[in-house]
């Protein structure tokens, strides 16, 4: 856990995170809040409001007295979320840091791609 962030919201990311990478599936239980608490060391009234936000924002559903599971189309809508994420907090900065730096669009391009074929190697 991150001391500098509130534990719910580490709770739920790694929910989403499960979900995203697909260890968690579609239509799949989540750990209870009992049992998340339990792992965590935490109070579960924190680990259901971290369950809840889920809910509250359709990635995860309630089955009367069985639990918590995936949404359908939550993946996707996951994935669509952080990928908007993503663009806000790297690729408007970068942008914008090019531009001051006068680096045109074709280089910028050319960098990213010495620096992914760098990586691959």
């Amino acid at each position: 856990m991150d001391e500098g962030r509130p534990i719910f919201l580490q709770i739920a990311e790694q929910i989403e995170n499960s979900i995203i990478d697909g260890s968690l599936a579609e239509e799949a239980q989540v750990p209870s809040t009992n049992e998340l608490a339990a792992f965590h060391r935490i109070n579960p009234a924190t680990a259901a409001k971290g369950v809840n936000q889920l809910v509250d924002d359709g990635t995860l559903y309630k089955k009367r007295g069985i639990g918590m599971f995936v949404s359908p189309g939550a993946q996707a809508k996951l994935r669509q979320r952080r990928r908007d994420q993503f663009t806000e907090q790297y690729l408007q900065p970068l942008f914008a840091e090019a531009a001051k730096l006068g680096i045109q669009g074709v280089e910028l391009r050319a960098m990213i791609e010495h620096y992914l074929t760098k990586e691959q190697s």
